[in-house]
């Protein structure tokens, strides 16, 4: 919860990723739920995917939560309130 401002969003997000990575490599290819402790931090991890969109897309299935509908990720539509990955 807390806010550094050390700037190491980029750092952190690749370790989520890297981490989700590891996961699937041991448990298989399930969902994985993610979203932020505050809507501040699940739009931080939405500005990141939408960042590096071009990349996740060819290794995961990205959907974003909202209006209690799980929908497939579109980079800068809407602000999601959560997301499911899954690795391909």
């Amino acid at each position: 919860m807390s806010i550094t401002n050390n700037l190491d969003r980029d750092i952190v997000l690749s370790t989520v990723a890297n981490t989700i990575n590891t996961f699937c490599d041991h448990h298989g290819n399930h969902y994985i739920y993610v979203e932020g402790s505050t809507p501040s931090r699940t739009r931080l991890y939405q500005m990141g995917i939408a960042g590096l969109w071009e990349e996740i897309c060819l290794d995961f299935e990205v959907y974003g939560l909202k209006d209690n509908g799980w929908h497939e990720f579109e980079p800068n539509r809407i602000n999601y309130d959560a997301f499911l990955v899954k690795r391909k």
